[in-house]
């Protein structure tokens, strides 16, 4: 990256390098290329990744199928770090390969506790909603 880049031209390419590496992920995830029962056995999305500044550090937000196992899933996705981690190193050809965390993705769990509080008689008829 050249040293008079903007912040703007970094952040992009954070997000693009980001974006590759769940591609990457979710490629080897849905092509059952991880030799673990337990990961093979569910559906695993890879829903966001978020890169550090430097390129170093990647945060792997998942999400199994329904939401099933999620803890024994990513601990399972843990255990496999060293294999994602080299696969992601030769498929994206970076001078470093990121470190990979693997973390449950609490995303959807908080747009149902939004969608409750919402749906709340109380918060409706704040709202105007409410007939």
């Amino acid at each position: 990256m050249a040293r008079n880049s903007t912040p703007e031209q970094q952040s992009v390419r954070v997000l693009k390098v980001g974006e590759r590496v769940r591609h990457i992920l979710s490629e080897l995830l849905s092509r059952g290329e991880v030799h673990d029962d337990t990961i093979s056995s569910h559906a695993v999305s890879v829903t966001e990744v978020r890169m550090s500044p430097d390129l170093r550090q990647a945060k792997v937000y998942v999400k199994p199928l329904l939401g099933a196992d999620e803890a024994k899933i990513v601990k399972a996705l843990q255990v496999n770090t060293a294999f994602f981690q080299k696969e992601v190193a030769q498929r994206l050809g970076l001078k470093f390969a990121p470190r990979l965390q693997f973390r449950a993705d609490e995303t959807f769990d908080e747009a149902s506790r939004i969608d409750r509080l919402l749906d709340d008689p109380r918060v409706r008829r704040d709202l105007g909603e409410d007939e």
